[in-house]
C-alpha cells in the first residue's frame, strides 16, 4: 500500500480521473487531430466533441461515447469555452452536470482536477487565493505566502476550471467571480498586485435548477456565463443505454462481474423512474402520482449497480427483479409520509397488471412490507 502522497497507479484508484481513465482515447485523438487549436488546448474543439459524443476514427479506434444527449449542446458547450465566456451547465440532478464539466475539462486541458466545490460554507479563498499563515507572520504579506486558489492557478497556467454547485455558494463569495470573468484579472490588494489570466483560461461552473432561490446568481454574474441546460434523457431507450454503460463502468472498477441478461432489470427500473418522474405511464394511457425525488439518471445507474454486487455476492450472478427491488424502494420513497402511498398506489395499479412483470411486483411487495 502507498505511503500518503506517493504515486498510486490508476488500476489501484477506486474512481481515476477522466484524463486517466480515457488516457487512450485521449491520446488517439490528440494523434490524428489536425485541426486548428486554440491556445493550450490539447484537442480541437472538434475533437472534444467527438471525444465527448463518440465516434470511429479513421484508422478504426473507436472513441466511446461520454454523453449521450444532443449534439448540439455539445458543440454549443465547446464553442463556448473556446471563446472568452464561461460555461453554465444547468440542469436537473442527475442530468450529467458534472460528469460533462470533468471530461469537457479532461479534453481541454488534459487536466479535470481544477476544482472548487459549491457548499453552503465555501470561502472566499476557494474562488480567489488564501494565505500560509506561517509565512506571513514569519515574513508578512508576499507572493511566497499567498497560497492560490484553484481559479488563480488556471489563470496562471492557461487550464480549464471547474465550479461544482455553483447556486449553492454564499451569493457574496459567488461575486468574487465577476471581475474573474469579465477583466480576466484577479486583485490581490494586499501586495498591491494582481494576476492576469493567460490564454487558455475558463471556467465551466454547474448548477442544480431545483436549487432556485437557495442563492440564486446574481445578473452581473449570470451574464458573465453562457447556459447550456442539460435535458433528462429523450427516450427510453437513451437512458436504458447511458444507465448500462455506465453501470459496466463502475462494475469493472469494482471488480464486479458482468450480469448476464441484465438490460432486462435495467429497463424495469428505468421504465419505473421514467414513469414515475413523468406522472405517466410509457403506453400514456394511466397517469401516475409523483414522488418527491427526482429519480434521476444517476440514481437508475446507483440502484442497478446496488442490485449488481447483490447479485455477485449474495445471488448466483445473474441480475434479477430481487436485486433490484430493493435500491428501487429506496429511491422512490425519499419521505415516508407520502412517498410510501404514492409508491404502493403505482406498485397496485401498474407494477401489478403489466405482463412480464410479476417476479419484480412480488420483489417490490416483499421489501416494501
Amino acid at each position: 500500500m502507498p505511503a500518503f502522497g506517493e504515486q498510486t497507479s490508476a488500476a489501484e484508484v477506486l474512481r481515476p480521473h477522466a484524463e486517466d481513465a480515457f488516457a487512450a482515447e485521449l491520446a488517439a485523438l490528440a494523434a490524428r487531430d489536425d485541426r486548428p487549436r486554440p491556445a493550450r488546448w490539447k484537442l480541437s474543439p472538434w475533437a472534444v466533441a467527438t471525444y465527448l459524443l463518440g465516434g470511429t476514427l479513421p484508422d478504426g479506434t473507436v472513441i466511446t461515447p461520454k454523453y449521450v444527449g444532443p449534439r448540439r449542446l455539445v458543440e454549443v458547450a465547446v464553442t463556448t469555452l473556446a471563446t472568452d465566456r464561461a460555461l453554465l451547465l444547468l440542469g436537473v440532478p442527475g442530468t450529467a452536470k458534472t460528469w460533462v464539466s470533468e471530461h469537457l475539462a479532461a479534453a481541454v486541458s488534459g487536466d479535470s482536477t481544477l476544482l472548487v466545490q459549491g457548499t453552503a460554507g465555501t470561502p472566499e479563498e476557494a474562488i480567489r487565493y488564501g494565505w500560509d499563515y506561517a509565512r506571513l507572520l514569519a515574513h508578512g504579506p508576499s507572493r511566497d505566502a499567498l497560497v492560490p486558489s484553484p481559479v488563480m492557478r488556471g489563470m496562471t497556467e492557461g487550464r480549464t476550471v471547474r465550479v461544482e454547485e455553483l447556486t449553492r455558494i454564499p451569493a457574496d463569495v459567488q461575486d468574487t467571480l465577476i471581475t474573474i470573468l469579465s477583466e480576466k484579472t484577479l486583485p490581490i490588494p494586499e501586495l498591491g498586485q494582481e494576476v492576469q489570466a493567460v490564454r487558455g483560461f475558463n471556467l465551466i461552473a454547474t448548477a442544480n435548477d431545483r436549487d432556485r432561490g437557495v442563492n440564486d446568481l446574481s445578473s452581473a454574474l449570470r451574464r458573465r456565463f453562457n447556459t447550456v441546460v442539460l435535458p433528462l434523457p429523450a427516450s427510453p431507450e437513451a437512458e436504458v443505454d447511458i444507465v448500462t454503460r455506465r453501470v459496466d463502468q463502475i462494475g469493472r472498477s469494482l471488480d464486479l462481474p458482468s450480469a448476464p441478461d441484465g438490460t432486462d432489470e435495467i429497463r424495469r427500473v428505468v421504465t419505473v423512474f421514467r414513469e414515475l418522474r413523468d406522472g405517466l405511464t410509457s403506453d400514456g394511457r394511466t397517469k401516475v402520482k409523483s414522488p418527491s425525488g427526482t429519480l434521476s439518471t444517476a440514481e437508475a445507474i446507483s440502484v442497478v449497480t446496488g442490485g449488481l454486487a447483490l447479485s455477485a455476492h449474495f445471488g448466483d450472478g445473474v441480475l434479477r427483479a430481487g436485486d433490484v427491488a430493493a435500491g428501487v424502494l429506496g429511491a422512490v420513497v425519499r419521505d415516508p409520509g407520502t412517498d410510501r402511498v404514492v409508491w404502493q398506489e403505482y406498485l397496485e395499479t401498474v407494477v401489478r397488471e403489466r405482463d412480464g412483470w410479476q417476479d419484480f411486483y412480488r420483489a417490490c411487495r416483499e421489501v416494501s412490507a
